[in-house]
């Protein structure tokens, strides 16, 4: 992480089926961060099933009610969260909502977390638990302020100071990662570990030590996050599977259960 110098956030509203959303145009000036704001005008509520995705989500509720978390560990009510890269099967539910929602590459969540992804005390954590009195003095501000200019400016501000003398994730890991991405999850564990110079066992634990995950269930993820989302565009599962590298319909079936605890077609019907 490089460290930044935090101005004015302008904004980008987009409001529709109740929900005022709002972003920084053209993102933010933190590498691998994306931020927006999102407010329930309708009081129609959040039911909201928790994909794994590629980056972890962090969650600062400012609203009057808390989110209500289920997952296999039990239902727990926060006010801010974080969602690890894959947090299993869950949901979130919550009434009022007023938010700032923010998305890290795991390079940025390694440095901004305060740990590792791999030592968040499960799939779904409180926020509260990472970032201590300071988490809870950015919520209160956030409370107090009186536009969305200012709270994505407060947020942006908050984490680039936490980037400041950050760790940073090693080359050979961030590299690693990023040729996971860029090929769609399709790659061989070995080739990724010849790339870096290592050993695959040295490569397995470098790679879990700092994303969260092994070098397999990160490809893994990868690819099934492309295939959700475009099922989730309306294509069909047998022809997502093609797509996407899966061997067929049955093995993107296997891993949407195994990662969202859902069928392909629970996926595509939204």
């Amino acid at each position: 992480m490089r460290s930044h110098e935090v101005g004015t956030v302008p904004t980008d509203r987009d409001t529709r089926d109740g929900w005022e959303v709002v972003r920084p145009p053209g993102g933010t000036s933190l590498d691998g961060v994306a931020m927006a704001g999102f407010r329930d005008r309708a009081a129609a509520g959040l039911d909201m099933r928790v994909l794994p995705q590629p980056a972890v989500t962090v969650v600062i509720g400012f609203g009057a009610e808390p989110f209500a978390v289920e997952n296999a560990a039990g239902h727990r009510l926060m006010r801010s969260l974080v969602a690890a890269l894959s947090p299993g099967p869950a949901r979130i539910r919550g009434e009022h909502v007023e938010c700032v929602e923010v998305h890290l590459s795991p390079r940025a969540a390694y440095a901004l977390l305060g740990v590792s992804p791999r030592e968040l005390d499960g799939p779904i954590v409180d926020l509260e638990s990472l970032w201590g009195r300071h988490g809870r003095r950015l919520h209160e501000r956030l409370a107090e302020a009186v536009s969305w200019r200012e709270r994505l400016t407060l947020t942006e501000g908050f984490l680039a100071r936490r980037a400041a003398g950050a760790p940073s994730m090693s080359p050979e890991v961030a590299a690693a990662w990023d040729t996971i991405v860029a090929r769609r999850g399709r790659v061989r564990i070995g080739d990724l570990a010849a790339s870096c110079g290592w050993s695959r066992k040295r490569l397995w634990s470098r790679f879990g030590a700092q994303i969260g995950l092994t070098p397999k269930r990160a490809a893994m993820l990868v690819r099934f996050d492309h295939a959700a989302r475009a099922l989730r565009a309306g294509g069909n599962p047998s022809d997502v599977a093609l797509a996407c590298g899966y061997v067929d319909q049955s093995h993107l079936h296997r891993d949407a259960l195994a990662l969202a605890g859902c069928t392909p077609g629970s996926l595509a019907a939204g």
